[in-house]
């Protein structure tokens, strides 16, 4: 029997041959159909946990941007209000906070819980009181208004309807809409409703139905007489450079508006909203995991039955010179040609599911014929997905680990083989 010491200095690790031997094995022959059947199962399980990790993961990341994006887009990053209840010297408040270093845009409003009424179809809404000016510097609507909209939203008698508020009313553009506030005349009988209808001189549609059919836009003026705030608004909406600084912008914008006002960042306004997909992104990613390791354990019982299958293969290695490393490389090739190649599959068929996720929505969606993404629970109008380079390195790196490892105790196996032992009854 040649020296192990003389094979190991005329081979190196990884050598040809054992490149060779790996793909012998990997490519099994009918008797050892079963094998292959599991490697390939193997694959196919790390390629769709690794698939489907990017995939919820991108998912996510699209809902938390999205509803950023059109939350922050109307309710602005900091709403300034008065703890006396109303604020009267808005304009000269607005003007200071404006003042503050990282300030994009203070927006004085009046913000009214009411009752839309259209051909006995009646919704609770939210009116908002803007001035043109400040609409027209809100892109995330003033984008989607019918054009010449914003010169006639200085009269006493127009407002702005969501589309989807519009759709459930059967309003239409140039049509009317009665609203009606719970607070209204005060009379000897008792405070009455106030009840007033306006011309719709436009629809809006930015993709998030908690505003899309909840709301309504109503010039400040206007709105500071149908809820009786006289000359004072409830609020400034701030809009600042990084929605995520906000909360070091706080004392500043607290001294600039005046000792009697407090400011309310975004957080807290809407946290409900992204602690829930955060929770439920974690909560996520544990269980998908989950297919990676499932798939990691039947590399593990693969390469066990192939070393078990190879034994005299393995002996015969070893009397004719191939050290224990020379075996373990072999068996670890083996093993992790299974991950990597599952593992590319997976990245690559999850990138390209999230670059068409919204066109393989709509087609399942027509075949099904079952709605499979109801705006009116998830808030948006199509399925979002942004991919983070980082977190999709991170599934890939997470998938390349838990197969090595998944390597490692059967290719430790095959190298302690006593060659004498298993060519005892061969």
């Amino acid at each position: 029997m040649p020296d192990s010491s003389a094979g190991s200095s005329t081979t190196g690790a990884f050598a040809p041959f054992e490149w060779m031997i790996a793909a012998r094995y990997l490519r099994a022959k009918r008797r050892e159909s079963f094998i292959s059947v599991i490697s390939l199962f193997s694959l196919i399980g790390i390629a769709l946990g690794v698939a489907t990790l990017i995939i919820v993961m991108s998912v996510m990341n699209g809902f938390k941007v999205e509803l950023l994006k059109s939350i922050l887009g109307l309710s602005g990053h900091v709403t300034i209000q008065s703890q006396m209840g109303t604020m009267p010297d808005y304009d000269a408040v607005a003007a200071r906070v404006r003042a503050v270093p990282g300030v994009v845009r203070a927006t004085p409003v009046v913000d009214g819980q009411v009752m839309a009424s259209r051909n006995n179809a009646n919704e609770g809404v939210i009116v908002r009181g803007i001035r043109a000016a400040d609409l027209a510097k809100t892109q995330v609507v003033a984008d989607k208004l019918r054009d010449g909209a914003l010169r006639y939203f200085d009269r006493d008698d127009v407002v702005i309807v969501g589309s989807g508020l519009a759709a459930k009313l059967g309003v239409r553009v140039d049509g009317d809409i009665t609203l009606i506030a719970p607070k209204g005349n005060v009379t000897p009988f008792g405070t009455t409703p106030r009840v007033k209808t306006y011309h719709v001189i436009s629809l809006f549609r930015v993709g998030n139905t908690l505003y899309d059919n909840n709301y309504v836009f109503m010039p400040l003026n206007e709105a500071q007489l149908y809820f009786n705030y006289g000359d004072s608004v409830s609020g400034i909406e701030v809009m600042v450079n990084d929605p995520e600084a906000d909360l070091a912008m706080l004392p500043a914008l607290i001294k600039a508006a005046g000792t009697e006002s407090r400011a309310v960042p975004w957080q807290n306004i809407n946290s409900a909203f992204f602690e829930a997909v955060q929770v439920e992104r974690n909560v996520m990613f544990l269980i998908l995991s989950l297919i990676i390791l499932v798939a990691a354990l039947n590399i593990v019982s693969g390469l066990i039955m192939l070393v078990k299958d190879k034994s005299p293969d393995i002996a015969i290695l070893r009397t004719m010179g191939a050290t224990r490393g020379a075996v373990m490389r072999i068996f670890l090739i083996a093993g992790m040609s299974i991950g990597v190649t599952g593992t590319l599959l997976g990245f690559v068929l999850g990138v390209a599911f999230c670059a068409n996720i919204e066109s393989i929505r709509q087609a399942l969606q027509s075949l099904t014929g079952t709605p499979l993404f109801d705006d009116t629970v998830y808030f948006l109008s199509k399925i979002p997905a942004t991919l983070d380079p980082v977190q999709v390195a991170g599934v890939v790196v997470m998938a390349l680990v838990l197969t090595f490892l998944a390597t490692l105790y059967p290719s430790w196996r095959a190298a302690r083989l006593d060659p004498v032992e298993a060519l005892r009854y061969e």
